[in-house]
């Protein structure tokens, strides 16, 4: 992988790292007997990167298996993120939706590893540099889209509505826009464009699905041994990474401009499906909320669609019983 290596210093710091921590996760989640979620091309990236070539990708190589804070909570945490928003985009375009941007693309690799409806295309949006370190990997070990796929080198905190436009996006056509892992990192001021930017570009039919984390957690909560060990263990001080200021109200912009809007949290989904992190007291993640809103008028040509936004039937029946 040296010829991916020479060009990644775009993941070698700051939010580029934290993408080879999701991958690193994906990969160990991947080789795991009862993966949630499986990314055959995770492992390249990890290796591929100097600032990552030693970190785990099998369960086997996690010293404290599912005790490990970082590797075993926080990597589930991951594994169970991918696969809830896998179930999500894979929903939106089973309705119906072909056009899918995935905003702070980052290392995912849904464009290749998902089983896509015919007709579908899939944007991927994120800096210049880690672009270019994710293709030159994916071309070294062979990868093939499964879904026509379309990239744009842009600054998700400017304008870059305009540049989509051009890379062949259809604003009258429904999207599945997916914001993973991104909104934690952005400005308030750049987060109420971006969310502005998409309604404006939605037509009917269309969903959006983000991650955030309201507010601003406590001392013990920022002492807890997950953000210890990412900091310490992989280079990852995620807390510096978090943009300190006061986090806008999105759900409720997103509301205010007619869209439906339900927040789950992560237990929620473990709840479904047996797999992934448990409460704990000084939760680091008990905070974070996964998003789901839509617009949820009709997909054309396939009638009313059923909310892909709401997520797996099964975390609204368990959000009941909490």
């Amino acid at each position: 992988m040296r010829a991916a290596a020479a060009v990644n210093p775009a993941v070698a710091a700051g939010v580029g790292r934290t993408a080879l921590l999701v991958a690193a996760a994906r990969a160990i989640e991947t080789h795991r007997p009862d993966a949630l979620a499986r990314d055959p091309f995770a492992e390249h990236f990890v290796r591929a990167a100097p600032a990552s070539a030693g970190w785990p990708v099998r369960p086997d190589q996690v010293p404290a298996g599912e005790a490990d804070p970082l590797w075993g909570r926080l990597g589930r945490y991951f594994g169970l993120r991918t696969r809830v928003l896998d179930d999500h985009l894979l929903r939106a375009a089973r309705q119906g939706v072909r056009q899918v941007v995935l905003l702070g693309a980052g290392l995912d690799c849904r464009a290749f590893r998902l089983d896509w409806p015919p007709g579908c295309v899939v944007h991927e949006v994120d800096t210049a540099g880690m672009l270019t370190f994710k293709q030159a990997v994916l071309d070294r070990v062979g990868a093939v889209p499964t879904a026509r796929r379309r990239v744009l080198a842009a600054d998700l905190r400017l304008d870059w509505s305009e540049a989509l436009r051009a890379a062949g996006f259809d604003a009258a056509a429904p999207t599945a826009w997916l914001a993973e892992g991104l909104l934690l990192y952005l400005p308030a001021a750049a987060e109420r464009r971006l969310v502005a930017t998409v309604d404006r570009l939605s037509a009917p039919g269309s969903s959006l699905a983000y991650e955030v984390k309201p507010g601003v957690e406590a001392p013990r909560v920022r002492a807890s041994p997950v953000y210890a060990a990412a900091r310490q263990r992989a280079g990852i001080d995620l807390l510096s990474l978090f943009d300190g200021g006061p986090r806008p109200d999105t759900a409720g912009d997103l509301t205010a401009r007619g869209w439906t809007v339900t927040a789950r949290t992560p237990y929620d989904f473990t709840a479904v499906h047996g797999r992934g992190p448990r409460p704990e007291p000084d939760d680091a993640l008990a905070a974070n909320r996964w998003c789901f809103a839509t617009r949820g008028e009709e997909v054309r040509g396939r009638g009313r669609s059923r909310p892909a936004e709401h997520g797996d039937d099964g975390a609204a029946a368990a959000a009941r019983r909490r």
